[in-house]
């Protein structure tokens, strides 16, 4: 029933506007987001799906060598994956769609697959059809992360209702002491924080060079955004934002000066950030996970949930074939 094609870069438009009219299509999943990593940096192995000589799906992909075996993972450039389906995917569609890929990876000498679900609230309809279907073909649970997710109601009286006491009494904090809060094309300052931030709490360097954030900003200008926090025109915090479909937004980077934590910029921005998602028409912000290995930083959780959050999983799963 289906016909599965690795991905050649003539379909590029073909594959973009599909992604745009599908139910769970992501920015992640984007040619145009794919295409900003350098060339050299991973095997990109993408594959159409095709029903009846029409394009039904597509799944972002990428090979990697894990532990000596070749694997088919969605890609690892991508902050999730799997497949873009049609809002009305049938159950039965699902079920063969599973099964095409599993019969692709083993004529195609793959030791496994390895794939990021998106979480089921990034869909336009949901639908747990793909992951029923997934585990038919004896997938398992690989890691799962929580994320944060905020609804956003339909006025941001209504969001600040859901915030705890603490975290109104810093945003009116944060403007007595006059934080200003702003949409900043300025990621060089940002970034010199975020480097900063990630070295004191977690000795690590951010997923972006800031070369290729600013990049990924200049393809998505209207889908890539900073809002930044400033104390007498000095950058104090920042948060990047990526508009991930028409109804979500997720938090990528997150991050601020300690020098300047007394002024609580950061429960400002988040104010400031609902306000500007809820005029635009956004129902969710999603904080991003709050688990490292499947561990929960308790702090960063609690943090977010004193906004009105609570956790939903983002999973990843795997099929080991040898």
């Amino acid at each position: 029933m289906f016909t599965l094609h690795r991905y050649i870069n003539q379909s590029e438009s073909r594959w973009d506007q599909f992604v745009l009219s599908g139910n769970n299509g992501t920015l992640f999943h984007l040619r145009k987001f794919l295409n900003y990593h350098p060339k050299d940096r991973f095997q990109d192995h993408s594959i159409l799906i095709e029903k009846k000589q029409n394009l039904f799906s597509v799944l972002p992909a990428a090979e990697l060598i894990v532990d000596g075996k070749r694997i088919l993972v969605s890609h690892p450039g991508s902050t999730v994956g799997s497949f873009v389906v049609p809002e009305n995917l049938s159950i039965a569609d699902a079920m063969s769609m599973s099964e095409a890929l599993v019969t692709y990876v083993k004529e195609n000498n793959f030791s496994g697959i390895r794939i990021t679900l998106p979480p089921t609230l990034y869909q336009r309809r949901l639908s747990n059809y793909m992951d029923f279907s997934f585990f038919k073909q004896g997938f398992t649970y690989s890691k799962r992360d929580v994320t944060s997710i905020l609804f956003l109601e339909d006025s941001l009286d209504k969001n600040l209702a859901k915030f705890k006491s603490s975290h109104l009494r810093a945003v009116r904090n944060a403007q007595e002491k006059g934080v200003n809060v702003r949409q900043s094309n300025d990621f060089d300052s940002f970034y010199h924080i975020l480097e900063q931030n990630l070295k004191i709490r977690h000795g690590v360097s951010p997923t972006h060079t800031l070369a290729e954030l600013k990049n990924i900003h200049a393809l998505f200008p209207d889908r890539v955004n900073l809002f930044a926090a400033f104390v007498k025109d000095v950058m104090v915090a920042g948060v990047v934002n990526f508009v991930v479909n028409d109804h979500v937004v997720l938090a990528f980077y997150i991050s601020h000066d300690e020098a300047y934590q007394e002024f609580r910029a950061v429960n400002l921005l988040f104010y400031s950030i609902f306000d500007w998602a809820i005029q635009q028409g956004f129902r969710i912000y999603d904080f991003g996970t709050f688990t490292v290995n499947e561990e929960p930083n308790m702090g960063l959780g609690r943090f977010k949930e004193n906004f009105g959050a609570s956790g939903i999983f983002r999973d990843t799963i795997e099929l080991k074939l040898n």
